[in-house]
């Protein structure tokens, strides 16, 4: 049913994603899907990374961790983004496209007060996407 799944990360909270990577991990194996992790940097230094190529190198090394730790082929995308906070959304979504992925899985907050002002990153990926969407609620 599903060939290719994306699943976003932000390595300086992988922490917080534990039911998303769980999830993702399970349906790649049922379905014998790849996974690619798509991870957000900036031009500039981050607390996670000091430049794009040492956060691309993390990033692999993310996926390669995932791939060995749940037996399943995985790869990574680092994309660029000018302001994550406010573009993440329409580079996870251009990232769809490039990647060719049919089913995404991200991890998202409770839904609280202030989503009816700032829709959640998971709530406009979902809108907008053109392949299936799978929020997971942390």
């Amino acid at each position: 049913m599903f060939k290719k799944i994306m699943t976003p990360v932000d390595l300086a909270h992988k922490g917080d994603l534990t039911k998303s990577l769980a999830v993702t991990a399970d349906l790649a194996k049922q379905y014998g899907a790849d996974v690619v992790y798509v991870g957000a940097t900036t031009p500039t230094p981050s607390s996670t990374a000091h430049n794009p190529a040492e956060y691309k190198d993390k990033l692999m090394a993310f996926a390669a961790e995932q791939a060995e730790a749940h037996g399943i082929n995985a790869t990574a995308d680092m994309v660029m983004a000018h302001d994550p906070t406010t573009d993440i959304d329409d580079v996870l979504i251009k990232a769809v496209k490039d990647e060719g992925v049919d089913l995404i899985v991200m991890q998202s907050h409770m839904p609280n007060i202030l989503d009816y002002i700032w829709p959640s990153n998971g709530g406009k990926v979902a809108e907008h996407a053109k392949c299936s969407v799978f929020v997971v609620r942390g």
